[in-house]
């Protein structure tokens, strides 16, 4: 299982994670990234890749 944190002050609500992630773990509200669907997260960190400004932090729990 893995524990997905948005950094809400970092991120730009640029979609990228939201287009990017395989398990389709993120969805925009109020303009920013939310992990609305973390239990289907395959913990492959493409979204801490491909996030510009470093928002997303993805940890194993």
């Amino acid at each position: 299982m893995w524990e997905i944190i948005v950094d809400k002050d970092k991120c730009t609500g640029d979609e990228e994670c939201v287009n990017a992630c395989p398990a389709q773990v993120f969805e925009m509200r109020d303009g920013k990234a939310e992990p609305v669907d973390s239990e289907e997260c395959l913990g492959c960190e493409t979204c801490v890749e491909i996030c510009p400004e470093d928002a997303i932090t993805v940890t194993e729990i």
